[in-house]
């Protein structure tokens, strides 16, 4: 398995559509990262959600998942499952946390994702992000739209676990879903594992990648 490691990572931004988009697809690579890296700057945006129960999940969760870093967290209020309908505002909202911030690191949906609301945001990543690293996050759902990702973050069990326990824990208004489960969440992880000569992983697509081999 080929490795380059990610250097000097002292600012990461993190978007997801809705409450629990960020933690069900790159929760893991949030707590591996955050640890190892103490006082980390995490700009979070998510774009539904605010002003109610979901982003009170939303702030408990991703507080578990960043321990140790500068998190700093925006929910809005657009409406679930209406993006490409309210795509100025969410634009404006992607825009203004470029113009505040100059990450090592971007996660966000996949281009690619079924749900057309991570898809429009995926959109507006790579076009407001342009210069940046941007993984696109995988979350799993009945749309059945996985493919082949190109980059693996190996998860230590216990990693794996503590992932899978605090989406439990602090997402109560997901439970009813047939899908929320920890052994969907463990499942995914283990078959990204097995892709990539790791016991659990969470993986990632990349559609532009600039190499500095050099000195």
């Amino acid at each position: 398995m080929i490795r380059l490691g990610a250097g000097r990572l002292g600012r990461v931004v993190a978007m997801g559509a809705h409450c629990d988009d960020i933690a069900i697809g790159a929760g893991g690579t949030l707590l591996t990262l955050c640890r190892a890296r103490p006082g980390v700057r995490v700009d979070a945006l998510v774009l539904t959600g605010g002003g109610g129960e979901r982003e009170q999940e939303e702030r408990a969760a991703l507080a578990a998942f960043c321990p140790g870093a500068d998190l700093r967290l925006t929910v809005l209020k657009l409406p679930d499952g209406r993006m490409p309908a309210h795509w100025e505002e969410a634009k404006a909202a992607v825009e203004e946390l470029r113009g505040r911030s100059e990450p090592e690191l971007v996660l966000a949906p996949r281009t690619d994702d079924a749900h057309q609301d991570h898809r429009a945001l995926a959109k507006l990543t790579t076009t407001a992000f342009r210069d940046h690293l941007v993984l696109g996050y995988e979350i799993v759902k009945w749309d059945g739209d996985l493919g082949r990702p190109a980059a693996y973050q190996p998860l230590s069990p216990e990693t794996a676990e503590l992932k899978a326990g605090l989406l439990q824990e602090h997402y109560p208004s997901q439970r009813h879903r047939p899908w929320y489960d920890r052994e969907a969440f463990l499942g995914l992880a283990r078959i990204r594992g097995i892709e990539c000569h790791a016991r659990y992983a969470e993986a990632f697509a990349v559609t532009k990648l600039t190499l500095d081999l050099g000195d």
